[in-house]
């Protein structure tokens, strides 16, 4: 089995289209993103059209439910509260209601044994997982989770650890990466019933349009250098 993960598209067309090219060309059997497909960036409305379009499953991320939930809107720092603020004037009713219906969590069945995909913790998009946590620590959490893989979105850095024998997977940001390189990140994992190969990704896309778009639209000059960048920003 080969699947395709990537998370954080944060509303960067050019980096989605050509990730979903490229998981595409590499012949994956499925393809899961991790949340947060809006906030930031200029292209809220194409994203979650071409999510909804090629019926990428998905789960929620907290700028997701920020937009999606009257309930769960909250003061962000940085810049995030007036982008999703815009954002929110750009999303029609249809886009909202898909918004709506993502799921926090997504299990798979592969031959390795359960997946579990979500954002940040389960249960939790706003939270950040512990991916550094020593192996004693995190046992327990694949044991509650029942999962032998698990796959938190939300770091923006692509990770994967080997646990004793679980996984945990982090496929990074398509549309704003932290992990020093700019473009988009995503990943694949070729799962057998023994082993779970782990194969990073660094996508070219063409961020000059991503960049022009930010501009064309007023918003904070500090997302497109972040994406220029592909590191992090204290005004972020």
């Amino acid at each position: 089995m080969r699947l395709g993960l990537f998370s954080d598209v944060h509303a960067n067309l050019p980096a989605l289209e050509s990730t979903l090219k490229r998981l595409s060309k590499e012949g994956v059997d499925f393809m899961l993103c991790l949340g947060d497909v809006v906030g930031y960036g200029p292209h809220p409305r194409e994203v979650v059209q071409l999510l909804r379009d090629r019926d990428v499953a998905c789960t929620l991320g907290p700028s997701d439910a920020n937009l999606a939930f009257p309930f769960a809107k909250t003061d962000r720092e940085g810049v995030a509260s007036e982008i999703l603020e815009w954002t929110r004037d750009q999303l029609t009713s249809k886009e909202l209601q898909w918004l709506r219906q993502l799921p926090v969590t997504y299990r798979i069945r592969t031959p390795y044994g359960r997946l579990r995909g979500f954002h940040g913790l389960p249960y939790q998009p706003e939270k950040r997982f512990p991916l550094s946590k020593p192996t004693a620590e995190l046992l327990p959490i694949f044991e509650r989770l029942s999962s032998r893989i698990l796959v938190p979105g939300g770091s923006h850095v692509p990770f994967h650890r080997q646990v004793s024998n679980y996984w945990l997977v982090d496929p990074g940001s398509v549309g704003m990466t932290l992990g020093g390189e700019p473009g988009a990140d995503a990943m694949i994992l070729t799962i057998e019933e023994e082993t779970v190969d782990v194969e990073t990704l660094k996508i070219d896309y063409d961020i000059g349009q991503t960049v022009f778009d930010v501009q064309a639209w007023g918003l904070p000059d500090v997302v497109a250098q972040v994406i220029r960048s592909g590191g992090l920003s204290k005004e972020l």
